[in-house]
């Protein structure tokens, strides 16, 4: 069976900016032993590709990059060594492909899709086969492209060192697609999450996807005291108190500087903050060392995840069905990439934005 020859995809001819995105067709390489040959069908975007594009990412990129790092498709045809998967499987590639299990390097750093290495807003795209994780069956393509960075990212925040148990309190910054995985994901653990935002809106979508409890930064700038208020343990192991003021156990950490002061403030002493992102643009005073010191919580930091967890987050999403449906705000077509990246920008979307690749 003759398969393409040929793949069209968008490339980075100038960074500084998306608008300089362009679609062009290329030749796909001959397949290796150890890869598969993937038909894309879906790519979701991240606040990263954005970063990428404007070329405030920090690090040098590929030439005539192609960007974004999440994708779903399925396989069209494997190489010679190949025994794991066959024609027709549905697939996502990890993030970073040659991270398959344990902690990063340099050089498993060095495989990251969209920035470090070529990504994957193309039709066809060849994948080493340890870096594939079927998709789960009850998810849609559209779907299933969210989970690589937003969702995994969100899963090893939660499920690291210390996870999450049924009971904890777990606050939830915003609600892009970090945020709302990490929301999804505590609901199944049987913690109660807390979550903020700016909008009335999105706050009401918080609640109908499982927060109990909703705080408007913007109408209550200092939230950090309001989540204090909400956090209460009648019957308080010896480190709690008795009244309010206590403090959450885990913090999904996505503003930044501009936020995390606040975030540690409202976190429980030996409290876990996962630290995510940065998109945060308000001025906060950054001095978070004795803080840290006072309150004895723990700073992590997390770069996305492996295929092991991949794996771990799948049976998660498997077991809870109707909790972690993955939350698509718009898709948009292929030749409507540019317009995708801009609504993105906007800040107007809650959960994820995805170009849909395959007719």
């Amino acid at each position: 069976m003759a398969y393409p020859t040929t793949t069209q995809e968008y490339r980075l001819t100038k960074i500084g900016s998306y608008n300089s995105l362009s679609l062009v067709q290329t030749e796909i390489p001959k397949l290796r032993a150890n890869e598969v040959l993937v038909k894309v069908h879906a790519v979701s975007l991240q606040y990263r590709d954005l970063n990428v594009a404007k070329g405030e990412y920090g690090i040098k990129l590929p030439d005539n990059l192609v960007p974004c790092s999440d994708m779903s498709g399925e396989v069209l045809a494997i190489g010679a060594d190949v025994k794991d998967w066959k024609k027709g499987d549905r697939v996502c590639a990890n993030f970073a492909t040659d991270h398959i299990y344990g902690d990063l390097d340099a050089r498993i750093q060095a495989t990251s899709l969209g920035a470090q290495a070529q990504g994957v807003l193309t039709q066809y795209r060849a994948f080493p086969a340890h870096s594939l994780v079927a998709i789960p069956e009850h998810l849609s393509f559209e779907e299933a492209s969210t989970l690589p960075c937003a969702a995994l990212t969100a899963y090893n925040g939660l499920h690291g060192p210390v996870p999450i148990k049924a009971g904890d309190y777990v606050l939830v910054l915003g609600t892009g697609g970090v945020s709302m995985f990490g929301l999804q994901f505590a609901v199944a653990a049987g913690a109660t999450v807390i979550g903020t935002s700016s909008s009335d809106d999105k706050l009401k979508i918080s609640s109908k996807l499982g927060a109990k409890h909703v705080i408007n930064y913007k109408t209550t700038p200092n939230w950090d005291e309001e989540v204090k208020k909400i956090v209460f343990f009648p019957n308080a192991l010896p480190w709690r108190s008795n009244t309010n003021g206590v403090g959450v156990d885990h913090v999904l950490e996505v503003g930044g500087a501009g936020t995390l002061p606040r975030s540690i403030n409202a976190a429980r002493m030996g409290g876990h903050l996962h630290i995510i992102g940065y998109v945060s643009t308000d001025i906060a005073n950054t001095d978070v060392v004795l803080p840290v010191i006072v309150k004895a919580v723990t700073l992590r930091g997390i770069q996305i995840g492996s295929v092991a967890q991949f794996k771990d987050m799948n049976r998660l999403i498997t077991a809870n069905p109707s909790v972690t449906r993955p939350l698509v705000d718009t898709v948009f077509p292929f030749d409507k990439a540019i317009e995708a990246y801009a609504y993105l920008e906007s800040q107007k979307h809650v959960g994820k934005v995805v170009i849909k690749v395959a007719m």
